[in-house]
């Protein structure tokens, strides 16, 4: 026996309820709430206690980031492809190669002071680590 089709306002009620599960899932990022857009800081407190970097459509989010002498930062790689962090003189940190989906952490300076960095693959990806 065929399933009956809906006519009329039970048609119209199927349409909207399908319409708004739609849009519900549509809205979620499946991260178990806090939202997390793009307009978020970047910069978050990590499971050890240090500060986060994402690495996103090839930039380091954020670009400028400020921290105390000898902080843990985490880099996490949200791209598509391989990407580093590394200081650009002094080879006072550099992350290694971080493959997409992946982090890796390193110790900011103990000497205060501005540290530019770059993504050693793609050289246009630049940020400022700023110990103070």
């Amino acid at each position: 026996m065929p399933f009956p089709f809906p006519t009329g306002a039970a048609r119209l009620a199927a349409a909207a309820c399908a319409l708004a599960l739609t849009a519900l899932v549509g809205c979620s990022d499946g991260g178990g709430g806090g939202g997390g857009g793009a307009t978020e800081s970047a910069t978050r407190s990590s499971a050890s206690g240090g500060t986060q970097v994402t690495i996103k459509d090839f930039t380091f989010e954020p670009a400028s980031l400020t921290v105390s002498p000898g902080a843990k930062v985490t880099v996490v790689n949200k791209d598509s492809t391989t990407h580093t962090l590394t200081a650009s003189k002094g080879g006072s940190f550099d992350t290694g190669d971080i493959a997409p989906s992946k982090s890796a952490t390193f110790t900011a300076p103990s000497t205060a002071g501005d540290f530019p960095y770059a993504c050693t693959i793609h050289p246009f990806m630049k940020g400022t680590l700023t110990v103070q």
